[in-house]
């Protein structure tokens, strides 16, 4: 494999938890740095919620996998981005957009906050779209790179 190919993904390991009919449920691993810095208590990416995104389960062909076996995985670092900003640009926008254009049309205070609550509304079902759109296109589904080894770890840097 050519090492520069993948230049621009980014890595992290899974564990096959089942392989059904050609169809493997991977699982990410937590990164080893979680829950070791000062924030751990209250960053959210540990216990409750965090959990539970950490525990996100993906879709991938089977073929060839056992489960338990580990592997890079990758996404690519325009994919991530562009989700990035459906998520919170798209609403975050669509939020500033409402208010503005009330205020610019000499709406008051209370009305300019209600277009901005109205902005965001509108805002989440851009993003909603747009993320649906991402997932058709087959932009958020992680690659499988290559069986991990017992060295390879997730980068947190």
């Amino acid at each position: 494999m050519d090492p520069t190919r993948n230049r621009d993904l980014i890595e992290g390991i899974a564990r096959v938890v089942s392989v059904e009919g050609g169809v493997a449920v991977l699982e990410p691993e937590q990164t080893t740095a979680c829950g070791h810095c000062v924030s751990a208590s209250v960053c959210g990416q540990k216990g409750g919620l965090g959990d539970r995104l950490v525990a996100r389960r993906f879709e991938v062909p089977g073929d060839g996998l056992a489960v338990g076996e580990r592997w890079v995985i990758g996404i690519s670092e325009r994919s991530l981005l562009r989700a990035s900003m459906a998520a919170y640009g798209l609403p975050l926008l669509t939020l500033l957009g409402g208010g503005v254009a009330a205020q610019a049309m000499g709406a008051g205070d209370g009305v300019s906050a209600l277009a901005s609550v109205g902005g965001l509304g509108i805002g989440f079902l851009l993003a909603r779209w747009r993320a649906r759109s991402l997932e058709d296109g087959g932009d958020l589904s992680p690659t499988l790179l290559h069986r991990a080894g017992s060295g390879d770890m997730c980068h947190t840097e």
